[in-house]
Formats: structure tokens, sequence, C-alpha cells
């Protein structure tokens, strides 16, 4: 299993509807996500800096093949095209991220 940190901006503007989009998530992309091996998903949002910090944990073999899977499909690419306007991502992610990835430095079970 490997637990996965990210982080990525909002648009202030947008939390109120990011905020009732994922009180409803899509069952389909519920679905992917399990598909895809990811478990134990969460996002936290930190005002007023509107920041959002996402935790899962992967339970998979190939992190990469599994999450280009999640992105080819269609129910999931739609479910980001509504959700990626509201959001602000950071300056300083690496190039072909969208979330930003973050290292782990410190864990306890």
């Amino acid at each position: 299993m490997q637990r996965m940190g990210l982080v990525l901006g909002i648009k202030p503007e947008h939390i109120a509807e990011y905020k009732r989009l994922h009180a409803d998530v899509w069952p389909s992309v519920l679905a992917k996500i399990a598909d895809c091996n990811i478990r134990n998903y969460s996002i936290f949002l930190r005002e007023p800096e509107n920041l959002m910090f996402a935790y899962f944990e992967y339970h998979g073999s190939d992190f990469a093949a599994d999450s280009a899977r999640m992105a080819a499909d269609p129910e999931t690419q739609r479910w980001w095209a509504v959700n990626m306007p509201l959001q602000a991502p950071l300056d300083t992610r690496k190039e072909g991220e969208w979330w930003a990835g973050m290292e782990e430095v410190f864990h306890v079970d």
C-alpha cells in the first residue's frame, strides 16, 4: 500500500460549488476510483488560504497504469471537466501535475 498526499488551490468564488459537487459524487466516478485501486480517499479544505489537501491509499501494483486507466475513462473525464475550472493549481507543481504531489515526512500507525 502506498499513501499519497496532494495539494491544489481552489478559486474562492467556487468553494460552495466544489463542496456541493463532492457531497454527491457521481457513482460512476466513485466506482472508477475503486476500480483503480484507490482506497481511503479524502479531500480537506483550508480556508482562508483556499488550499485543498487530498489523501488516499493506493493498493495496486502499477500506479502509473491505474492513473492512465482512470484518465481514459469518459465519465471521469466529464467529472474533471466540471471540477477543473473551479480549481487553481499551484504554480510550483511539477510538469504534468494538476494536483501537486507531496513528500511524506512522517507516518505512524
